[in-house]
C-alpha cells in the first residue's frame, strides 16, 4: 500500500466531524516532526490549527487545508460504512476521502518526499491545518491568519487542496473566490387571528415584496475573471404550526456571493435600504464570512500550469467560481493562493470517494510546485 493511500485511510477512519478533529492533526503532525517539521499549535476552543514548517526565511509556501468533514448523513444510505474506508472500483471511499483528507495526505507525502531530497533547501515549506472549514470559519484559519499578521509572519503562496477538479484530476485550477455575506433577517408582524386580518399585521406578506426585489435584482453583469453576484434566500421560517393564526414574526436567512465590484458593507447598505423602502419593521443579523479574492498572473500560477501541463497532459481552465474556503483568509496577508485538488462531484454526498489514480498522483503535483517555487 502506498504511503498516500495509507495516511488517507488512516485520516478518514477518524470521525472528525467538524469542529471535532478526532485526532487526525495529531497523526500529522508526529509524521511531520520525525520528517524535521517544526510544529506549532494555535487551538481556539474546540477548534484545532496545526502550522508545521521545514526551513527558516525567505519565500513561504503554505500548504492549507483541513481535516472536519460534514455528517455523513443516514449512514444505511452509504454502500459502505463512512468511517471505515473502502477501496472498490478504483475509488477510495468514505467521508472526506474528496473533502479533503485526501488531499492532506498528498500534502504530507509531498512536504516528507520534499524535505528528504531537499533537506537545506531554500525558504519555507508549510503545511497550515484546521478543524473548522467545514463549521463556521470563525476559530480556524481566520484566527490564525490575524495572529500571522499582527505578528509580521508572511506567506507568499499558498495551495488548497480543496477539491476543485470537474472531470480530470487538474482540468480546473481556482484562482480566487467570490466574497460570502449572510443575514438572517426577523421581520416583526402582529400575531392574530386569520379572520381578523386588519387585527394584525402579517409579518410573511410583508417581506414578500421586498424579498421579490431582492430576489429580481441583476446586482452586477460580473466582473473580470468573476462572474455575476448572486442574492439567494436560503430558508423561510414563519408560524405556530395552526392554520389560523397569522404568525407574529417572519425570520428570513439569505446570502450573497459577489465579487470584487462590491464590498459587504455596500451590500449591507443596499439591503436595508430596501426593507426601509417596503416600511418593515424588523431585526437583521449580518455575517461576513469573507471577501472577494483574485490571485493575478505571477509564480503560483505559473508554476501550477505548468506542472499539470507536464504531469497531466492538460490545459486547466482558470477561474473563480464555486463556493469558498479557507483561502480567502491568506489572501489579504499578501499570498498568491490557488486551490488545486481532486474530482468534486461526490463531496458532501453519500458514497463520498475520490479515485485511487488521483490520489496516487496528488503528492507529484504538489511536491513539483513546491521545487519550482522554492528552488528556482
Amino acid at each position: 500500500m502506498s504511503e498516500v493511500l495509507a495516511l488517507a485511510r488512516a485520516l478518514i477512519a477518524r470521525p472528525s466531524v467538524t469542529p471535532d478533529d478526532a485526532g487526525c492533526q495529531d497523526l500529522v503532525a508526529a509524521r511531520l516532526a520525525r520528517a524535521g517539521f517544526r510544529v506549532e499549535w494555535f487551538d481556539h476552543g474546540a477548534v484545532r490549527n496545526l502550522w508545521a514548517t521545514h526551513g527558516e526565511g525567505g519565500e513561504v509556501l503554505c500548504l492549507l487545508g483541513h481535516t472536519d468533514v460534514v455528517p455523513p448523513g443516514p449512514r444505511e444510505a452509504w454502500d459502505s460504512d463512512p468511517f471505515e474506508p473502502t477501496e472498490r472500483d478504483g475509488h477510495l471511499y468514505g467521508r472526506g476521502a474528496a473533502d479533503m483528507k485526501g488531499s492532506v495526505a498528498a500534502f504530507v507525502v509531498a512536504a516528507e518526499q520534499f524535505v528528504a531530497a531537499h533537506p537545506d533547501h531554500p525558504g519555507t515549506l508549510a503545511i497550515l491545518l484546521t478543524s473548522d472549514e467545514e463549521g463556521d470559519a470563525i476559530d480556524g484559519v481566520r484566527k490564525v491568519a490575524d495572529r500571522f499578521k499582527a505578528e509580521g509572519r508572511p506567506i507568499h503562496y499558498c495551495i488548497t487542496g480543496e477539491p476543485s477538479s470537474k472531470e480530470a484530476l487538474g482540468d480546473l485550477l481556482r484562482v480566487g473566490r467570490r466574497g460570502t455575506l449572510s443575514g438572517v433577517l426577523r421581520v416583526k408582524g402582529i400575531q392574530g387571528h386569520v379572520a381578523y386580518p386588519e387585527k394584525a399585521r402579517n409579518p410573511i406578506h410583508q417581506a414578500m415584496p421586498a424579498l421579490a426585489e431582492l430576489c429580481a435584482r441583476a446586482w452586477d453583469e460580473g466582473y473580470p475573471e468573476f462572474p455575476p453576484s448572486s442574492f439567494q434566500v436560503s430558508n423561510i421560517h414563519a408560524g405556530t404550526g395552526a392554520n389560523n393564526v397569522i404568525p407574529g414574526h417572519c425570520e428570513v436567512v439569505f446570502n450573497f456571493r459577489f465579487n470584487p465590484g462590491w464590498q459587504a458593507a455596500q451590500l449591507e447598505a443596499e439591503v436595508e435600504a430596501v426593507l426601509a423602502r417596503h416600511g418593515l419593521e424588523y431585526d437583521l443579523l449580518w455575517h461576513r464570512g469573507g471577501e472577494p479574492f483574485l490571485t493575478g498572473e505571477g509564480r503560483l500560477r505559473a508554476a501550477a500550469r505548468e506542472v499539470i501541463r507536464e504531469q497531466l497532459g492538460l490545459v486547466p481552465e482558470e477561474n473563480t467560481g464555486g463556493g469558498t474556503s479557507d483561502a480567502r483568509f491568506i489572501a489579504p496577508l499578501g499570498a498568491e493562493v490557488v486551490e488545486l485538488g481532486p474530482i468534486n462531484s461526490s463531496i458532501h454526498k453519500v458514497n463520498e470517494r475520490v479515485a485511487l489514480a488521483e490520489l496516487e498522483r496528488l503528492p507529484a503535483l504538489y511536491r513539483a510546485i513546491a521545487e519550482r517555487l522554492l528552488l528556482s
